[in-house]
């Protein structure tokens, strides 16, 4: 009898120490990388072989997005309005999403009331086959009636415009001069975002002379196209006036355009930067594109290098 309770013994003895072994030998070591995923790895010590798992934890994607909401959203109350709200109120230091279905464009007011910036990691154009565009082009009937927008010369003039994927309600509308809306560098900016099919690191500054008025003074667009970052600054007035003002409207028939010379230059670069804006050619009296064969050409910005500046 006790000599099979020896053995009985023994044989424990044995399997203890065996599962002991195995555990000790079995090392576990986990790691979170920056991009969300998991990666765990098994370290077998007797025969020096690892096992990798990596899983991706879609939770820490979500909370880093949310942190950078945070850092861009501190000091402002994140509230909903319909894109269509055409009341013209805006309610200040807050933040609303301006940009039409799953578009994420990011619109703030300071404690006046007054829109003062957007911003937007991407700018998706209008889609009008997929998405409900009216034959206008517009996604709503029309504009937030912001103050000031019932003036004559004063357009219902969007940041981000519907070919860019933008709403109509108070937090993308300012009053903005008819001529520079239609016609100026805010028609210009926008053309050039569609003709690109996009844009990237999108940022409006909006100005305004005092607190007490919903009529910017001034307009800085930043924007990136093609690898290429361009900022936009302008006036909010009639660019044909200030034109007429600088005597930049005079018929270009009286000067000479056939050869390159310092006079025509100077004539066409009327900041002296020795480069020429579409703005100044035009101003200047050249129709547009300037295409590579055109005395301009050299001095011009071709961003796609196609040569065409201007198309």
């Amino acid at each position: 009898m006790k000599k099979y309770i020896s053995r009985f013994i023994l044989l424990f003895t044995m399997i203890l120490i065996v599962g002991c072994t195995n555990v000790e030998d079995a090392s576990i070591t986990s790691e979170k990388t920056e991009s969300g995923e998991v990666t765990t790895v098994h370290t077998n010590e007797n025969d020096g072989e690892n096992t990798i798992t990596t899983v991706n934890d879609e939770s820490t994607g979500e909370k880093t997005a949310n942190e950078s909401n945070n850092d861009l959203f501190e000091g402002y109350t994140l509230i909903e309005v319909d894109g269509g709200d055409l009341s013209g109120h805006r309610e200040p230091n807050v933040v609303v999403d301006i940009g039409y279905g799953d578009r994420e464009y990011w619109a703030f007011t300071n404690e006046y009331g007054q829109l003062v910036r957007v911003v937007a990691n991407e700018i998706i154009l209008q889609d009008e086959q997929n998405e409900p565009v009216l034959s206008s082009g517009r996604y709503y009937p029309d504009e937030a009636k912001v103050p000031g927008v019932e003036s004559d010369v004063l357009d219902e003039g969007h940041i981000i415009a519907d070919s860019l994927g933008g709403v109509s309600n108070a937090y993308n509308i300012t009053p903005q001069n008819s001529t520079l809306n239609r016609h100026g560098d805010q028609a210009y900016m926008e053309d050039a975002i569609r003709k690109a099919g996009g844009a990237t690191d999108f940022e409006a500054i909006i100005t305004y002379p005092n607190t007490e008025t919903q009529i910017p003074s001034s307009y800085q667009y930043t924007y990136t196209i093609k690898g290429n970052k361009i900022v936009d600054t302008f006036e909010n007035v009639n660019p044909d006036e200030v034109n007429a003002s600088l005597n930049l409207t005079e018929n270009p028939s009286d000067n000479p355009t056939n050869e390159n010379t310092s006079d025509d230059l100077s004539r066409v670069d009327t900041n002296g930067d020795g480069k020429v804006t579409i703005k100044e050619a035009k101003a200047a009296g050249f129709s547009m594109p300037i295409t590579s064969d055109h005395w301009l050409y050299p001095y011009m910005y071709d961003a796609d290098q196609d040569g065409m500046v201007g198309e």
